[in-house]
């Protein structure tokens, strides 16, 4: 039984939850298989678009310092199918959005935010340091340029996991007033019924379209994160 709108985001408050890890874990099987399906197949529908999905990612690597760093393009296009399989999962009815809490979102992007700083100190500190200054400035201001700058690229891994779990969790909220306004609707009025499923109808499919954009945009920030490695 739901206790309020936040209820779906505890996976504790149903029992049916308990089969969200099987889904989950079905997903990305499946999904590694049909990615991977190129390599041995004839082309299909299915694996023109996984290909398409793949080389989207590449060239927006390719545009940044990633590409230079080895394995980092395997590692985005791995990470972006990840996100996408795990925010589409999140629109099924009673499972559990994984997406929608920032212990998922900081598992990735905080390891991954370390992983290129710690690389580029050890790959050149002193360019590395000297990135938190830029050129041309005021002698009087270096210690607050640096200040700030070392600010702005502490807060990233925070502003990047709560981008993607609270552009997930509005969106789940509002699917769960919509479908209690029309499970309410049932008993009451057939025309607010239909007009409140052909809005939900809407709703699921700019949902669907915001998963993959925010997977996207997951990926384009730590690629552009890159640019800072020396």
């Amino acid at each position: 039984m739901m206790l309020d709108i936040f209820s779906s985001f505890d996976p504790g408050i149903n029992h049916i939850n308990n089969a969200s890890p099987l889904i989950f874990w079905m997903t990305v099987l499946s999904s590694i298989t049909i990615f991977s399906l190129s390599m041995w197949t004839t082309p299909t529908t299915v694996t023109v678009i996984s290909s398409s999905v793949m080389k989207v990612m590449n060239d927006q690597s390719n545009r940044t310092v990633g590409a230079h760093i080895k394995g980092f393009n395997s590692l985005l296009v791995s990470l972006f199918i990840i996100i996408i399989n795990v925010n589409l999962i999140g629109l099924l009815p009673t499972v559990f959005s994984y997406s929608s809490h920032l212990l998922f979102t900081l598992s990735y992007g905080l390891p991954l935010w370390l992983a290129l700083i710690m690389s580029a100190i050890v790959s050149n500190t002193y360019s590395w340091t000297a990135s938190l200054l830029p050129g041309g400035a005021p002698h009087w201001l270096n210690p607050f340029l640096v200040l700030i700058e070392t600010i702005s690229i502490t807060v990233r891994p925070i502003t990047l996991s709560f981008r993607l779990a609270a552009n997930m969790s509005a969106g789940h909220i509002v699917l769960t007033l919509i479908s209690t306004y029309s499970a309410n609707a049932l008993f009451s009025s057939i025309p607010s019924l239909a007009i409140l499923m052909s809005i939900q109808l809407g709703y699921i499919m700019f949902e669907f379209g915001i998963c993959l954009i925010q997977g996207y945009i997951f990926c384009l920030l730590l690629s552009l994160y890159a640019d800072d490695h020396p």
